[in-house]
């Protein structure tokens, strides 16, 4: 078995699966008007006739809310839980999970007490009469909260968990990758589980037209679905009124999975991509991903970094309040995934409705990061390809020289390389010897046959010439071209002009390279000092 070199031969050449989907979905369910103390009085008074608005109209509305989960409970045959401090939800959720056997239902309920933004009532006085009234203002609580965990015909397992405390908001979790079993399940389309995930599918196209067509309008007929089952704190009147729960985005992860056929390559291929990325955090970086300019005055955090859990490493990229994490998922897939935090990283707002753009900025996002990735692992891999060039080759018991940089000679060899390059009949040893003479400001008669030929048996055991059948002429290849560009150019433009900025005499002009030198150089030095 061999292993791949580049990502760019692990993508194309060893994917056997590609889906883009969305994963977890967390939203929050809020009644607009209710969100502010002016909503909550408008809805005592003017809608349920009130003459104030006060906590105290709203204890026996919990009271009643939380009596009916517990008949709930206890009609259904449902176990009602109380979570334990530190306790993990999604482990008790899997337990009950297995024993179910329809394909709907509530699995079980759990309560735990949580903070919450809750409405108080303050006592404050008129400052004419002198009289008192009271006035609602805004404050935070912990209260308990109900999770109603639930799996759905076409979703799969999900939870909504719902405050018990005026004005009852709440939060449905969902996941995509269940969403799309449920529907290859549906229209008998065979295909293996991987987690949340898909590993194999006998239609994959079809399967990324599942993925892509979880719409907002899908979701939203979910949690109309089940907030008419499940217990509601709000009355049927309430609701006509037009009381009803809204939908917006608290966290979306973007997906994109890439299920590779060798695992132990993809585990060797995602460490080397974690070693080569390290910096792609930085904001230079950050802003090639997410197509956003970045600046000084951009709030957030720009950073990477490698999680390992237990033997298995994660690359996270942050970014304002999201981020993009990376892993090896199962020791079977490369998992690209956008977790969005905010909405208003990307301009993009909260509601549901936004959803399409906001997987959109998810999926461009995933694509960006692989492509920047892709360049900057396989510029490594011309490591050895350098040294090729660098050090000398034995090719068929043949000994070719280093091609050095700096040297004068290889320069105006490979510099010569260059015009040869058009050249149709391709060019001899003495073509060679003219150019190379006059790029060294000397008479070609002074280049020996000899020393031509040791340079043209350099350049072929280096692979940037070779020769053409039955004749003694050569043709410039593709690598020749490329490497000639490139160690000239980086000589004249790069190496050259950097060593005269940084010697110790003073440059004809101002430099900021050589200032950043001197600068370090400074430090470097009273520091040794200080611990001299």
């Amino acid at each position: 078995m061999t292993v791949a070199r580049s990502v760019a031969e692990v993508l194309s050449e060893h994917v056997t699966l590609e889906v883009e989907c969305i994963d977890r979905l967390y939203l929050n369910l809020y009644i607009p008007i209710l969100q502010e103390p002016a909503g909550i009085g408008h809805f005592w008074i003017h809608h349920r006739g009130y003459r104030f608005a006060t906590s105290a109209l709203m204890a026996p509305m919990t009271r009643s809310f939380v009596t009916s989960i517990e008949r709930f409970a206890e009609r259904e045959g449902i176990p009602l839980i109380t979570f334990k401090k530190g306790e993990r939800k999604e482990n008790i959720a899997k337990q009950h999970l297995r024993a179910f056997s329809s394909d709907e239902g509530v699995l079980f309920i759990g309560k735990a007490q949580e903070k919450a933004s809750t409405t108080r009532t303050e006592k404050r006085r008129n400052p004419t009469t002198g009289a008192t009234y009271p006035w609602l203002v805004k404050t935070t609580a912990v209260v308990n909260q109900y999770y109603f965990y639930c799996v759905d015909r076409d979703f799969g397992p999900f939870f909504l968990k719902l405050c018990s405390y005026f004005p009852y908001n709440g939060k449905l979790c969902i996941n995509g990758h269940e969403y799309v079993k449920r529907q290859l399940d549906k229209h008998g389309i065979a295909y293996e589980a991987l987690d949340n995930g898909i590993l194999s599918c006998e239609d994959p196209g079809r399967l990324q037209t599942i993925c892509d067509g979880l719409h907002p309008d899908l979701i939203q007929k979910l949690a109309r679905k089940w907030l008419r089952r499940l217990p509601h704190p709000f009355a049927r009147k309430d609701q006509q009124a037009g009381y009803v729960h809204q939908i917006s985005i608290v966290q979306a992860e973007i997906s994109l999975t890439q299920v590779l056929d060798r695992p132990v390559q993809g585990r060797v291929f995602f460490e080397q991509i974690i070693r080569d990325n390290i910096d792609i955090g930085r904001p230079a970086q950050v802003q090639l991903i997410f197509d956003r300019r970045i600046t000084r005055s951009t709030p957030g955090r720009f950073r990477t970094r490698i999680i390992t859990d237990g033997v298995i490493p994660s690359l996270h990229l942050d970014y304002k309040k999201s981020r993009i994490k990376q892993y090896h998922k199962l020791g079977r897939a490369l998992r690209t995934e956008l977790v969005v935090n905010d909405t208003y990283d990307f301009n993009i707002g909260r509601l549901l409705k936004n959803l399409p753009a906001l997987q959109k900025v998810g999926r461009e996002a995933n694509r960006r990061l692989l492509h920047v990735q892709r360049i900057s692992h396989d510029c490594t891999l011309g490591e050895a390809e350098l040294q090729q060039l660098l050090r000398p080759v034995t090719l068929d018991q043949q000994r070719g020289a280093a091609l050095r940089v700096g040297d004068p000679r290889a320069l105006a060899v490979l510099s010569a390389l260059l015009l040869f390059r058009l050249l149709p009949r391709g060019f001899a040893n003495r073509d060679l010897r003219e150019h190379v003479g006059a790029l060294l400001a000397i008479a070609p008669a002074q280049l020996t046959q000899g020393q031509m030929t040791y340079d043209l048996r350099r350049l072929r055991l280096h692979g940037l010439i070779d020769r053409i059948p039955k004749s003694h002429r050569y043709r410039v290849t593709d690598f020749g071209l490329r490497a000639a560009l490139l160690l000239t150019r980086a000589y004249v433009r790069l190496l050259r002009p950097g060593i005269a900025v940084l010697t110790p005499a003073d440059p004809p002009m101002p430099s900021p390279l050589r200032a950043a030198v001197l600068h370090v150089d400074r430090a470097i030095d009273r520091a040794w000092k200080c611990a001299a």
